[in-house]
């Protein structure tokens, strides 16, 4: 099967971009076998929800002190937060230092490194297996990423790489949502973006 123009613009019907989405996605979809109106729309669902309606292609850091000890209590506390707080780079340096592949805070690794793209890629391991993959350079790697085309590839690549189809096909957003988000954050805005999505694609 083969996302149409008209298809996406229903999906999307608030991206102002979405004739630059659907070229990507149109010659990048079958390629990872996202070829079925159930995967598709699994995975535009996905996408969607991750992305703000694929508008969002950095993940946004901008966090208040108190919100920095909920959210990321391990790193940050009462303590510390505030000199942390709006601070984008120094927040993505400490939360993500030593993780994922990342070096230490001191390193920038977190913010070179944060989430990027339609299923916000994140961490120098996910970004150097995205390099080699397409046989670039790391370096290359987060600006390609904030293009229609990179953003759309690093989805379908982190697609393929966690074998989703499998619980696409199976109609399973949950273990999906799980996969993608590492708990079910969001469970019943991606459901409803797609039930809309199968609706659309006449599944």
């Amino acid at each position: 099967m083969e996302l149409t123009l008209e298809q996406l613009k229903q999906l999307l019907p608030k991206n102002p971009y979405v004739d630059h989405w659907h070229r990507a996605l149109a010659q990048l979809l079958p390629d990872y076998e996202i070829n079925t109106p159930q995967r598709i729309a699994a995975f535009i669902a996905q996408c969607a929800h991750e992305s703000g309606g694929f508008m969002v292609l950095k993940e946004n850091l901008n966090y208040k002190a108190e919100s920095l000890c909920r959210v990321w209590p391990k790193y940050f506390n009462a303590g510390n937060a505030a000199q942390y707080a709006h601070n984008q780079q120094a927040i993505a340096n400490r939360a993500y230092a030593n993780r994922m592949g990342n070096g230490d805070e001191a390193s920038g690794d977190g913010w070179k490194f944060c989430g990027r793209g339609l299923i916000q890629l994140t961490g120098r391991s996910n970004y150097q297996a995205f390099a080699d993959s397409l046989e670039m350079s790391i370096d290359d790697v987060p600006e390609y990423l904030g293009t229609f085309e990179g953003a759309a590839q690093s989805a379908c690549w982190f697609w393929e790489s966690n074998n989703l189809n499998q619980w696409a096909d199976k109609g399973d957003i949950l273990t999906l949502t799980k996969k993608i988000n590492g708990g079910t954050l969001g469970l019943e805005d991606r459901i409803k973006h797609y039930e809309h999505a199968l609706h659309v694609l006449g599944a």
